[in-house]
């Protein structure tokens, strides 16, 4: 099992930031690509980014590019999550998650993930 932990999330008016944290506990960190989910309420877990296990290849929604950036330190066993010029939309509960893939195929759907944390909410007011 894994554990994953979610961490930096809050209120902040549009226009601000916020650097998400997750951090894992009970597998080998590096074995696993990591991603980042948002729930808003009343719509379905979308796909936000996704980081390799090595971090050298990263893809990001096309809703969030040139925005938000997915990084990971594996020294820390944690992956993050800066997003900038946050919009009211971008409101929703974010979700870390693990994908068991050491391939640079990074994947965008959430039944490919192995691995959740509890989320963290993300609100931006406008």
């Amino acid at each position: 099992q894994m554990q994953l932990v979610e961490s930096g999330g809050g209120l902040v008016q549009a226009g601000g930031s916020l650097r998400l944290s997750c951090a894992a506990s009970g597998r080998a960190f590096s074995n696993y690509a990591m991603g980042w989910f948002r729930q808003a309420p009343g719509k379905e877990r979308e796909f936000v980014a996704a980081i390799s296990w090595s971090g050298g290849t990263k893809k990001h929604a096309d809703s969030v590019k040139g925005r938000f950036t997915i990084s990971r330190d594996n020294a820390k066993n944690t992956v993050y999550l800066q997003m900038n010029s946050l919009k009211p939309e971008d409101t929703a509960v974010y979700y870390c998650a693990a994908d068991a893939n050491r391939s640079t195929f990074l994947r965008a759907l959430r039944d490919s993930y192995d691995y959740w944390g509890q989320g963290t909410q993300v609100t931006v007011s406008s």
